[in-house]
């Protein structure tokens, strides 16, 4: 079976003085979490679709569910203090409610990039049916530089090597849950992003291909950007 989690789990703390956590604040006519909820729906494959989302937002969420798809099935649990405390609840969730087995695949998404496309999706779980793990990113255009006391530059890697970092992230289910309760108290603090959680332990992670218009919505100037990307695809 095939799930796919949408992660709406953040405050949004660098949006700034919003009413509304980032994932509810309108995009054209529909809050962002909605247009992003939308390409998950439209792949058959896909057996459930989740939102995960501060204990606090689940009644806001489902209402927002009721009012922009009325007719899809879309579920709502509560998500973690962290974003690996969210990936756990998305797989106890997924294990609490549906047979799972080693084949089973979960799909990670930031409920705040909502130009997902039906290609990225697809192409994600090609990939963890292949390699078991997959990484939606994008080649990185800037010279990146690493610095480890943030005054002086310490390394310039090649750029031919770098990526950035998108979602969907998309594993084997079971070898997740796994991966991720391996951690040390330490490791969970420090390690905030699944992918990196694999790279440490030494398992393999597929790269997909991405596009710099599956942005995500993190600062206010970012919601102007987002409406021009909308309007051209209208």
């Amino acid at each position: 079976m095939i799930f796919a989690a949408v992660l709406a789990g953040g405050s949004g703390s660098r949006m700034g003085a919003t009413a509304l956590p980032k994932q509810f604040l309108p995009l054209g006519e529909k809050p962002v979490l909605i247009h992003t909820l939308d390409p998950f729906l439209r792949i058959p494959q896909i057996d459930a679709v989740f939102v995960l989302t501060p204990q606090d937002w689940i009644e806001y969420t489902r209402e927002q569910l009721h009012t922009y798809l009325p007719d899809a099935d879309v579920e709502v649990t509560a998500a973690g203090a962290t974003r690996n405390d969210t990936l756990l609840c998305a797989i106890r969730y997924v294990c609490a409610h549906y047979p799972v087995d080693e084949e089973t695949i979960l799909l990670t998404h930031d409920a705040v990039r909502p130009f997902v496309t039906k290609k990225m999706i697809e192409e994600n779980i090609a990939a963890v049916r292949e390699d078991g793990a997959c990484d939606t990113v994008i080649p990185a255009t800037d010279t990146i530089v690493r610095s480890a006391d943030g005054a002086f530059i310490a390394d310039i890697p090649p750029r031919s090597e770098l990526y950035q970092g998108q979602t969907p992230q998309s594993f084997r289910l079971l070898e997740l849950q796994r991966t991720v309760e391996s951690l040390s108290p330490e490791e969970t603090l420090s390690l905030t992003d699944a992918c990196k959680i694999y790279t440490v332990r030494g398992k393999k992670v597929r790269l997909v291909a991405g596009s710099p218009s599956n942005m995500k919505i993190t600062y206010a100037d970012d919601l102007p950007l987002a409406e021009a990307i909308l309007n051209a695809r209208k």
